[in-house]
């Protein structure tokens, strides 16, 4: 090499050092690429990259050294020669030498050169020594840190100077056996500063959001880490946020807590001793549990009873009591032995208190006070099985939830098996197959990626990823493919079903480990004696207090996981799912090699103006899918009917499945404030809705097969839209087919792009009613003959819901008539008439006429109803004229059942018959505010006809439409002839609920584009003009009605202007907080796509006053409406009837209306008679109101305007309530 190439610099040397016949690296990839060869941009994580940068560096050094000995050996003559040449040959091109330069001679010009280049190259080496140095350092402190990052930390850094100079004295200063004493020591150091918490306390309305969520996640963090065996990894963690004075701000008294009680368990007491330090070097108070946690380890280890005594010593200094530590702590058997064992060493006198009372078992509302009276009539209802099938029936169920997913047969039409499906079939097999391989080794390496980003001092997703085994992990990704519609599903909503479900099988898993699974088969087998028809109890008992009297009370329940961490976690999931499940670009031939496709792509799209990731199965997919046109379909176990009698729900946390957690209260995931309110409520104040939740549950089901079976014959066909029953994807519009012509026209393209976006919606909603009517179907024919149960749950205000979502009777109409009560009860003297009377009021026909006007209708058109009955597709076909079909069939069938019986009084009927209320909401504002004109109105008052409301309105619409028309308004004018009942309907229904005036006016644009023979160049106009002159009918109408609207209304603006949600207090004691406040969104970032999101549900939130305001009052009153069922529903299980509801629709056996009625009417009398508003009043005024306000204060202005307006409760009028108990049409 000569010494020319070397003056080049570098690059000539990494061109030098390239090897021959390869090319040479791209120059952006940096200038010491060529020494490794070609560089990876994604092949080395950093710090891989940065050794391997310091250990190019540490040859290139090599590479100069050995040059410089190089040219330090060479002979100069060959360099002289050059040089002397180039000279000799400048001035005879007319070049010129400069002034002053003496000519020299060679040897001189040789030295000369090869000194410059001496020291040029010294000059250099020195450079790079002190760059090898530095490269030294830094290899070596790198090291350090891999070998700190292989070596989990133990001991943590502390930020207090003082605290700091005793841990290493004592760490290696003290023998093992002082380790307790030096705790008792340490617990006397008073905190070196004010705890976080108050702290922080001025600010947590405003910064304390974000704060919170992570810290959420934190502590969600630390238990996950302790259930999965990786305590080191969460000590590691705690140690790493604890040393760091920013990080230090998130953790919270409650983290250190759950490892201390980690390490108790494990009898590590040098590793409590440090959290202790870290507990006071945070400026913590240790509580209850830490000193449970000390207790615990220390009788475990079996130490001194001196340290143990001082260590209960402060704990009494503390303010704590000792009995706290076995009565208060949510602490299991053994664990409870050990403290008891270390108590005893210290004090050995020392007994177990006494297993504390349960609280006086009295619910205060004056409501409840007859359903819990000891005295008077009881007669529970029975099942109609015997208890040995009840239990077999148990241990079914027990299987179901244990396997969590149930697979059912499709009721889509089975496919020939071609040679064509049996390929498809044989192919998605063994693509599943690889698919479950691939994804159990992309979970290893996701684990591994994420334990290493922990053991960074990061709390990662990686102990969620080991709840649950790869195998299962990857089962249930494979399950979310199959189900995924063609046209996708968000990231988002994919991400929180992953999430949630696997939480939902680790707690099955949990509890499957654990010693519950026994217990509950032991306990319900005991409890089954109350309900099985050939068994007996001594006294009478509600389902939950006999379940409260067979045992202890239920284990703690899993804490669920915070809302981030399971976005977090189902991302990850539906990201490998993305990368590692593929398949054959060609399926039809995939003999040889082939290229790989992702049957998952990600793509971006627009939903309501908002752009959203969205993950779609590829077409492929797709089609051999349609084409295998497999028969299973899998449900989560919670998602079908139970085969058992549910749980009695006993407290917010327990209740309804058997092991999958359900929630009493349901709500957005995330949010917290209910689960709070329910937890801070005493027990006995939730009984009343505890026992009415169960007591829906009870109910015991059957299908209804007559009318299953024609609805598979229509739906296996081509579908009956008519009819409710959806067509297949076959029958959709199909897009314009062809590529627009070269010259098209704006206009004719945009016409095209219109057509093409409404096929697409079509098929979309198509696709969405039929994916919902299989699921219904396919369960119902998988329970066909089977008894089911509906396991109930509420909503924030108290409105009751079955908890399995497929299946259940508050669907359609066809939905509710797939069902029918599993137990049957005769007749009797009136069962038939209320069954006529039912099909009445399912046809619509005769709503204006009385009862018995609608029984003569009945048997005027019995004709008609046998033949329905007897030849539903073939015959007359009446029943598909009316409002309610599949109902009104099913009608038909059970009277023509009935009439045919030897004695229709015999006759064992199992129709579910309804009572519907009269426009539910306003019967409560006009029995709320006496209102006399609106209570006739809404059927209130005892008439000889039944009242329509929505009539009323129209007619008083019409008054004033005419008014304006004589004075020659355009639109009042055109209005002529066309404001009908079903044009103002859905407006006056809903404006109870909350609506709009903007909402009111799009409701009755709808109807008005109906008509066919409205001019469609007036609907906007005319709905304005209409919505106007519909709320000022319904003011004149319903004038105190309007008044505790706006009443409530505006006590909510004031309460959500102090900073507050709404709260209040249902007359059964459950206590309601409306979940409307300001969104925090929440970033969860990386992988495929960045995902925000909104956390709008929580109380350290601002509140959001327009929705605070504008859902106080129909909230108020479904709270009522919700109050009145339940009352209803105790005091019917009372009589031993059978009862279900849909909301303000009640159901029960036809012979048992009557006294049903009864029931409604008294119960709702009795609510009403109930100071509710003043009882509301008081309690928003002590809620928001109480306390020292300082009136410099902006937030004291407004509480000031809201207690004056609390107190100024609207007026009543006169109307007598006790006439609603003689009003036929009340509910009818």
């Amino acid at each position: 090499m000569s010494a020319l190439r070397w003056g080049h610099g570098a690059s000539g040397l990494r061109r030098a050092l390239w090897p021959a016949g390869r090319p040479g690296p791209l120059a952006e990839e940096g200038a010491l690429s060529g020494v490794w060869g070609r560089r990876r941009s994604s092949s080395a994580n950093p710090c891989e990259q940065d050794r391997r940068k310091d250990w190019g560096h540490a040859e290139l050094l090599e590479v100069l050294e050995a040059r410089v000995r190089q040219l330090q050996a060479e002979c100069v003559s060959e360099v002289t020669v050059k040089r002397v040449g180039m000279a000799r040959r400048l001035p005879a091109s007319g070049g010129f030498q400069p002034p002053g330069k003496a000519q020299t001679g060679p040897e001189d010009i040789a030295a000369e050169l090869s000194g410059r280049w001496a020291q040029k190259l010294d000059k250099e080496k020195f450079a790079m020594q002190k760059r090898k140095q530095r490269l030294e350092v830094k290899l070596q402190v790198r090291a350090q840190q891999l070998a700190c990052e292989h070596r989990l930390r133990v001991v943590p850094r502390l930020l207090d100077a003082q605290l700091a100079s005793c841990l290493p004295h004592w760490e290696h200063g003290a023998p093992q056996s002082d380790w307790e004493e030096r705790l008792t020591r340490l617990l006397q150091e008073a905190p070196r500063k004010l705890s976080h918490e108050a702290e922080q306390a001025p600010k947590a309305e405003s910064a304390s959001v974000r704060r919170e969520i992570q810290q959420q996640r934190l502590l969600a963090f630390f238990e996950c880490c302790l259930l999965t065996g990786h305590l080191p990894l969460a000590h590691h963690v705690l140690v790493t946020f604890h040393s760091r004075s920013r990080q230090q701000r998130r953790l919270t008294l409650a983290m250190y807590n759950t490892v201390m009680l980690g390490w108790a368990r494990k009898g590590s007491f040098r590793e409590l001793v440090y959290v202790f330090f870290m507990v006071k070097d945070a400026g913590l108070t240790p509580d209850l549990f830490s000193y449970a946690a000390a207790l615990q380890c220390m009788g475990r280890l079996g130490q001194n009873a001196d340290a143990i005594q001082r260590c209960l010593d402060q704990m009494a200094r503390d303010g704590l009591k000792l009995q706290g530590l076995f009565t208060s702590m949510p602490l299991c058997q053994e664990e409870q032995a050990m403290v008891l064992r270390a108590v005893r060493k210290a004090q050995p006198t020392f007994s177990l208190p006494p297993p504390p009372r349960p609280p006086p078992q009295v619910n205060t509302s004056p409501l409840l006070r007859e359903i819990y009276a000891k005295s008077g009539p009881v007669s529970y209802p029975k099942l109609h099985l015997p208890l040995q099938k009840l239990q077999s029936l148990f241990q079914q169920q027990l299987g179901v939830e244990m396997a969590t997913t149930v697979a059912v047969e499709s009721v889509e039409k089975a496919r020939v098996l071609t040679k064509e499906v049996l390929q498809a079939r044989n192919t998605l097999k063994q693509l599943r197959a690889e698919w479950v391989q691939a994804l159990s080794l992309g979970l290893q390496e996701l684990k591994a990626s994420e334990a290493r980003a922990a053991r960074a001092g990061r709390s990662t997703i990686f102990p969620y990823l080991c709840v649950l085994t790869e195998e299962e992990l990857a089962e249930l990704l494979l399950q979310t493919l199959q189900v995924l519609p063609p046209q996708g599903e968000s990231l988002l909503s994919l991400a929180q079903q992953l999430g949630l479900r696997v939480f939902n099988r680790h707690t099955v898993h949990r509890k499957q480990l654990s010693s519950q699974v026994q217990a509950l088969q032991q306990r319900y087998h005991r409890y089954l004696h109350l309900l099985a028809s050939d068994t007996q109890v001594e006294k009478p008992h509600l389902p939950r207090q006999y379940w409260e009297a067979l045992g202890a009370p239920e284990a703690p329940h899993e804490q669920p996981w915070p809302l981030p961490v399971l976005v977090q976690l189902g991302k990850k999931l539906a990201e490998l799912l993305v990368e590692a499940v593929r398949m054959p670009g060609s399926v039809a031939a995939p003999q040889g090699p082939c290229t790989l496709i992702p049957v998952l792509y990600h793509v971006y799209s627009f939903r309501s103006f908002r752009q959203i990731g969205i993950l779609k199965p590829h077409p492929a997919f797709t089609e051999l899918l349609a084409t295998a046109a497999e028969r299973t379909l899998t449900f989560e176990a919670a998602e079908v009917p139970m085969l058992c009698p549910p749980l009695p729900w006993t407290s917010p946390h327990t209740g309804a499945f058997l092991l999958s957690p359900t929630k009493l209260m349901r709500s957005l995931e995330g949010t917290m404030q209910h689960q709070r309110l329910l937890d801070s409520c005493p027990p006995a104040e939730l009984h009343g809705a505890l026992d009415a939740l169960t007591q829906l549950g009870n109910c015991a089901w059957r299908v209804n097969g007559r009318v299953l079976d024609l609805v598979l014959e229509l739906f296996t066909a081509k579908g009956c839209p008519r009819l409710g029953v959806p067509a297949p994807p076959s029958e959709a519009p199909r897009p314009p087919e062809g590529r627009l012509p070269p010259g098209a026209s704006p206009t004719h393209k945009a016409k095209v792009r219109r057509e093409l976006a409404r096929c697409l919606k079509v098929a979309r909603e198509m696709h969405s009613l039929r994916s919902d009517a299989l699921y219904r179907l396919s369960l119902a024919q998988h329970l066909r003959h089977r008894v089911f149960w509906l396991p109930h749950n509420m909503d924030f205000r108290g409105r009751t819901y079955p908890c399995p979502p497929h299946f259940n009777h508050l669907g359609s109409d066809l939905a509710r008539a797939l069902l029918e009560f599993a137990q049957g009860r005769p007749l009797g003297r009136h069962g038939l008439d209320w069954l006529k009377i039912h099909l009445v009021n399912l046809t619509g026909l005769k709503k204006h006429e009385p009862l018995q006007a609608r029984l003569v209708f009945a048997n005027e058109m019995m004709e008609d109803i046998l033949d329905s009955a007897d030849r539903p597709m073939t015959g007359r076909k009446w029943w598909m004229e009316v409002d309610e079909p599949w109902q009104a069939l099913a009608c038909c069938m059970e009277i023509a059942r009935a009439v045919r019986a030897p004695d229709p009084a015999a006759y064992v009927s199992h129709f579910p018959v309804h009572q519907d209320g009269s426009c539910n909401g306003l019967q409560h504002y006009a029995a709320l505010g006496r209102d006399s004109v609106g209570a006739a109105s809404v059927n209130l008052l005892p008439s000889d006809l039944p009242q329509d409301v929505y009539s009323g309105v129209a007619a008083q619409v019409e008054v004033f439409r005419r008014q304006d028309a004589e004075r020659g308004v355009r639109v009042a004018q055109v209005l002529e002839g066309f404001i009908s009942r079903k044009v103002v309907k859905q407006t006056v229904m809903t404006v109870v609920y909350g609506v709009t005036r903007y909402g009111g006016r799009l409701q009755i644009e709808k109807r008005l584009r109906e008509l066919s023979n409205f001019p469609q160049e007036f609907v906007w106009e005319a709905s304005h003009y209409l919505v106007r002159q519909v709320f000022n009918s319904l003011q004149e109408m319903f004038s105190g009605t309007r008044a505790i609207q706006h009443w409530l209304t505006e006590s909510a603006r004031l309460i959500a202007h102090t900073g507050s949600a709404v709260e209040w207090v249902t007359p059964l004691g459950i206590p309601i907080i409306q979940p409307y406040h300001q969104d925090s969104k929440v970033l969860i970032s990386g992988g495929i796509q960045s995902l925000t999101f909104s956390q709008s549900g929580d109380t350290s939130q601002k509140p959001n006053t327009l929705k605070q305001k504008n859902g106080f009052p129909p909230n108020f009153i479904h709270s009522l409406d919700s109050s009145h069922m339940m009352l209803t529903a105790l005091h019917c299980y009372r009589k031993g009837l059978t009862f279900v509801s849909v909301h303000d629709c009640f159901w029960t056996h036809a012979a048992d209306v009557e006294v049903m009625n009864q029931v409604c009417r008294e119960q709702f009398v009795r609510l009403h008679s109930q100071p509710i508003l003043h009882n509301l009043s008081r309690f928003l005024v002590k809620r928001f109101c109480s306390g020292t306000r300082s009136p410099k204060h902006s937030k004291n202005v407004w509480i000031g305007k809201l207690q004056d307006t609390l107190k100024s409760v609207p007026k009543t009028g006169a109307f007598d309530l006790e006439q609603v108990k003689h009003s036929t049409y009340f509910f009818s």
